[in-house]
């Protein structure tokens, strides 16, 4: 299953979800959605104030919308306001305008005044702008009618459903919509919903592991020439270790000690590196997005700046971010404590992500 707009994680919620909920907060006393077998899922897990139906989408937006009205005809109700869910961010009083339009006129449609300049593609003079609209969702109209419209329209072709109305049972009636209602279609259109909902987020991250005989020395995914290495379940990659649970922690998704137990086989001398492309993953699946991680090792010896260049190649591939967003330092503690007598290597990090 590939990304899907009105499923994918936003903002702790998701786009079908907020749509749902702003038409039941709106007036609507019952929804009717249609479904894929994508949405249907994330559908039936919906919990809401009003009773709700499902049916079976359509191949086009408008046959989508006469099955729809088709599964709620018979039940009580003389308004039908159709929504499109990738229109999540619409306001409740665009909502509550449409309705009550509809009930004085039968019909309530959603719109914005043209800012832009509209052009012919021949290039010829521009449209008078001032008797141009911007059509949005929620478009509300007497159920009856627009049931009509659709069940005339048959296979005709129309952008929206004022269309359909206009064409079949008479002018419409445009209400206050607002900019909040753009439509998630294109890539820019997703990054603004996420710039409107996932707000940065920061995690510290801390290990600590002891150096021992007999071991390889690994920090950043890198294997460094020393007579020693660190002592764990895992490859013993403090730098890694400080990492991933800086990114869980800003996630709010524990740490690796309670995703990837010392206690399980599984794990037993497995590169850090592959722990943290799971913990990316499972970022990703949340919705999160990693935008800069800043690690500081504290070791005595040996010196690590010339193995750093390859561990910042490392992070960037294994969390698919610029190399620019990774951050590595080292430092010691001038012969003070465990990593200054050379006992064991620690780490720190910081992660943001949004």
């Amino acid at each position: 299953m590939g990304f899907n707009k009105l499923t994918a994680p936003l903002g702790g919620s998701t786009a079908l979800a907020r749509s749902a909920a702003l038409l039941s907060n709106s007036g609507c006393d019952r929804l009717v959605i249609t479904v894929t077998e994508d949405t249907r899922p994330a559908a039936e897990a919906l919990a809401l104030p009003v009773p709700l139906t499902l049916c079976e989408g359509g191949a086009t937006r408008g046959r989508s919308v006469l099955n729809a009205l088709r599964a709620a005809s018979g039940q009580k109700g003389d308004i039908a306001v159709i929504h499109d869910a990738a229109r999540c961010f619409q306001t409740e009083a665009a909502v509550r305008a449409a309705i009550a339009s509809a009930k004085e006129t039968g019909s309530g449609v959603s719109a914005l005044p043209m800012t832009d300049s509209v052009f012919r593609k021949d290039g010829s003079a521009p449209l008078d702008r001032a008797s141009l609209v911007c059509t949005q969702t929620p478009q509300a109209f007497r159920f009856e009618e627009i049931l009509s419209a659709y069940e005339q329209a048959g296979e005709q072709a129309a952008t929206d459903d004022a269309a359909l109305y206009a064409r079949f049972i008479g002018p419409v009636t445009f209400t206050p919509g607002d900019p909040l209602g753009r439509k998630l279609t294109a890539p820019a259109d997703w990054d603004w919903a996420k710039a409107m909902t996932c707000h940065p987020r920061t995690g510290t991250g801390f290990d600590t592991h002891v150096l021992g005989e007999g071991r390889k020395l690994i920090l950043g995914g890198v294997e460094i020439p020393y007579e020693k290495g660190l002592i764990a379940h895992s490859d013993g990659d403090v730098l890694l270790h400080a990492l991933m649970d800086a990114l869980l922690g800003a996630a709010s998704l524990g740490d690796i000690g309670h995703l990837f137990p010392d206690k399980d086989p599984r794990y037993k001398n497995i590169s850090s590196r592959v722990l943290l492309r799971e913990v990316d993953a499972r970022l990703r699946e949340q919705g999160f997005t990693v935008t800069h991680v800043d690690v500081t090792v504290i070791a005595q010896r040996p010196k690590l700046a010339p193995f750093f260049p390859q561990a910042r190649r490392n992070i960037a591939e294994d969390l698919n971010i610029p190399l620019d967003a990774v951050s590595l330092k080292a430092t010691t503690t001038e012969g003070m404590n465990d990593e200054g007598r050379g006992l064991c290597i620690s780490a720190q990090a910081v992660a943001n992500i949004i």
